[in-house]
């Protein structure tokens, strides 16, 4: 390996990890409001890519079907639900937000397809239909079962992966796809030509990291998710509506999933069920910060980016093998480093 190969490797590498990063960024943000390890995270993203696909084709994309859908199994769920608590005075605000506001984008791509949009036109199209699914989901399938175990609530996640990818077989079709790139050519800095699909990607994980960041910091809603993440009883004591914040943070974690199917869409291949192997690789991010701290999982999302890109030149057939596994002595690294000293003691 020359340098010059190991300068493209490691361009490869930390556009790999910026996009780690961002979804490691919603992996943390998922679990902490709401202990759910969203293991269908993935699948947005290959359901961003497969519309934006489909609206550059002049197609009508079944995200259209499968948000109007979920919008009306969702209200539906919220109007019985508050008919039972004696709530009626709220069931019209239920369906301006659970009906009128998925159905929006949706009725919007029903008529405009086979229209040649212009490509922002198409992307943001592309995030009005992708990001509802995710707060949906949330309220049909994880806001019922919110007190349920961690380990009750992954196993739902798991089950609903494989409905979510079925349903984009049955969408998108079994063909792979790449969408028209938005951003080509180089820029050339100090001598070195940097890719302008980096700049784009790393410009997107700052932008989002700092919105996040600004979010939490200074909006009354962000200052709620911080505080359910720190302690969900103590928030509901003091007023919080937990399902309310575990409704915003999937919110925040689908839009992050749109723009990461848009920024990927142009540079790999996208099939129905290519989203569970994306996810895992933010999953893999995720876990090296412990799940907690989104600068350490932004460091870990980078690290696997950068694994994947040098494993991919010395052992191409190995590299996910090669990524998989360095979860394993990091996690037990975290676990040793996490024993108190009187559990120890008890040990002996």
């Amino acid at each position: 390996m020359d340098f010059q190969i190991a300068l493209i490797l490691f361009q490869d590498g930390i556009t790999s990890g910026a996009i780690y990063t961002m979804l490691a960024l919603g992996f943390v943000l998922i679990f902490t409001t709401t202990r759910i390890i969203f293991a269908s995270y993935g699948d947005l993203i290959a359901y961003a890519a497969l519309t934006l696909h489909a609206l550059q084709n002049g197609r009508l994309p079944g995200t259209v079907f499968l948000v109007a859908v979920l919008a009306i199994v969702a209200t539906l769920a919220e109007v019985y639900r508050l008919a039972r608590a004696g709530a009626p005075r709220r069931i019209p605000g239920a369906l301006v937000r659970w009906l009128a506001l998925p159905l929006a984008p949706a009725l919007l791509g029903f008529l405009l397809q086979g229209t040649d949009l212009p490509a922002p036109a198409e992307m943001a199209l592309t995030v009005l239909l992708v990001l509802p699914i995710a707060p949906l989901l949330y309220r049909i399938v994880f806001q019922p079962i919110a007190t349920a175990s961690t380990l009750t609530l992954l196993i739902v996640a798991l089950v609903l992966h494989y409905v979510i990818s079925g349903l984009a077989l049955m969408f998108f079709g079994p063909e792979g796809v790449r969408t028209a790139a938005f951003i080509r050519g180089s820029v050339n800095i100090l001598g070195f030509h940097i890719q302008a699909q980096l700049i784009a990607v790393l410009a997107a994980a700052a932008v989002l990291s700092v919105g996040l960041a600004l979010f939490f910091m200074k909006t009354i809603p962000g200052k709620a998710l911080r505080a359910t993440a720190y302690n969900r009883d103590g928030a509901r004591l003091v007023g919080i509506s937990t399902d309310r914040a575990g409704g915003i943070a999937f919110i925040l974690g689908g839009f992050i999933a749109a723009i990461v199917g848009i920024l990927i869409g142009s540079s790999v291949t996208i099939y129905y069920d290519s989203g569970l192997m994306i996810g895992l690789k933010g999953f893999v991010g995720a876990v090296l910060g412990g799940f907690v701290s989104y600068s350490m999982a932004a460091i870990g999302s980078i690290l696997v980016g950068l694994t994947e890109a040098y494993a991919s030149f010395f052992a191409s057939a190995f590299k996910e093998i090669i990524v998989f596994l360095a979860i394993i002595p990091i996690v037990l690294v975290r676990v040793f480093l996490s024993r108190t000293p009187v559990e120890e003691e008890e040990e002996h």
